[in-house]
């Protein structure tokens, strides 16, 4: 049977643009317009490392460039129109989504229960029901809260104390939720007393949880196989996935397609007619250079962003520092619909230092791009809070230096 094929050009204009990220889409990046991004995009990965900004504050800034930190701190903590939880990782998520996740906690729970140390240890049921009783008393805590006198130091208990395991358990099962965050730290508390009623008490039978949760992946990556579409919330199981393509295969909801991959092959994916309309009537792309966060969702399955785009990415930060090719926290640099290089910047008190860019192998920095480069730059300035910015010199690498 012949299958359509989605050359590579368009493939990566449609998942750009379902990313938010072929176009120029203007909004204030928050309240409401902060809700549709969230939802559009389906979740934005949390993390930590904050060299120029945290990457969930990234990812959302490159789709908002009126966005800042608060907005989003206000979703969770305030208006409650979003949550955190996980899908491959922790994550923040549309509230709609949260009756959807009762599947997870259950799920996930089975897996601590069965992989986690912890979980068969003495005295483990009595831990959890002790900080259950403590924030039930006294509200919401963090892990210092709820210590019990722990010496602050690894007990072989996925290398945390016992309280803060249980805390992690409970939050991943769905006992807990996070209400709010200080700096970075996560306060917990109990899901009734954060979590809307409606969507707390809304249950959905699990078949319908899978067919939600792979249709909602095809829907933000346009086409994918049945472990991609998977992976995208981490819900459905590898064998539901293939069970749901097969069955929406076969009754015509959706279609077999050849994607072209940047090296000219052709990978077999899942797609839906709607899709590759969609993609067939996408404008060029905006020329604007966009700084994007290791953590973004083009680059989220790094596989999957090499054999479209050509781009081979990996995190250097638990590399020995002589072993680095390229440093500790490197950005993904996007035009148009090529990632155009790579850029080791960070803060510096109330500077932004940019170490390096390096331009992918027959990318040409002329003048133009160049100044979209530093103009990208002077627009995330804002963002990291830095008054200025330094140029190291030599910055800008030769591509045919590797």
């Amino acid at each position: 049977m012949h299958r359509p094929l989605l050359h590579n050009t368009d493939a990566r204009r449609l998942f750009l643009d379902l990313n938010l990220l072929l176009r120029a889409e203007p909004g204030p990046g928050r309240g409401r317009d902060l809700d549709e991004v969230l939802h559009r995009l389906g979740f934005v990965q949390i993390d930590s490392v904050n060299t120029l900004a945290r990457a969930h504050d990234l990812i959302l800034w490159s789709r908002r460039g009126q966005y800042r930190p608060r907005a989003l701190e206000s979703l969770v903590a305030r208006r409650r129109s979003a949550f955190e939880h996980w899908t491959h990782d922790a994550a923040a998520i549309p509230m709609a989504f949260y009756p959807m996740w009762q599947a997870k906690f259950a799920r996930d729970e089975a897996r601590m229960r069965a992989r986690w140390p912890a979980a068969g240890r003495p005295g483990w049921t009595d831990e959890l029901d002790r900080v259950l009783r403590h924030i039930a008393d006294n509200g919401a805590a963090c892990s210092l809260d709820v210590a019990n006198g722990e010496e602050r130091k690894s007990t072989g208990w996925w290398d945390w104390h016992p309280s803060k395991t249980a805390l992690e358990f409970l939050w991943r099962s769905g006992r807990l939720a996070v209400c709010h965050r200080k700096g970075f730290r996560k306060f917990y508390d109990l899901a009734e007393r954060v979590i809307p009623e409606a969507q707390r008490n809304h249950r959905i039978a699990d078949a319908d949880i899978v067919e939600w949760a792979m249709s909602a992946a095809l829907d933000r990556l346009g086409y994918g196989t049945s472990g991609e579409l998977a992976a995208f919330f981490e819900i459905a199981t590898r064998d539901e996935a293939r069970a749901w393509c097969d069955a929406a295969l076969a009754s015509g909801r959706i279609l077999e397609v050849d994607i072209e991959m940047a090296d000219g092959s052709r990978r077999r994916c899942f797609s839906t007619e709607a899709l590759l309309d969609h993609a067939r009537k996408l404008p060029g792309p905006s020329a604007r250079v966009r700084l994007l966060s290791p953590f973004d969702p083009v680059l989220r399955d790094r596989g999957r962003a090499e054999r479209l785009f050509g781009f081979h990415y990996r995190i250097e930060i638990f590399v020995p520092e002589a072993k680095r090719r390229y440093g500790y926290y490197i950005f993904p640099v996007l035009q148009g619909d090529r990632l155009i290089g790579r850029l080791d910047a960070k803060r510096s008190g109330t500077m932004l230092v940019v170490r390096a860019f390096w331009p992918e192998i027959g990318i040409r920095m002329g003048n133009a791009r160049t100044t979209g480069l530093m103009s990208e730059l002077e627009r995330i300035r804002h963002l990291a809070g830095a008054d200025t910015i330094e140029y190291a010199k030599d910055w800008l690498v030769d591509s045919t230096d590797g």
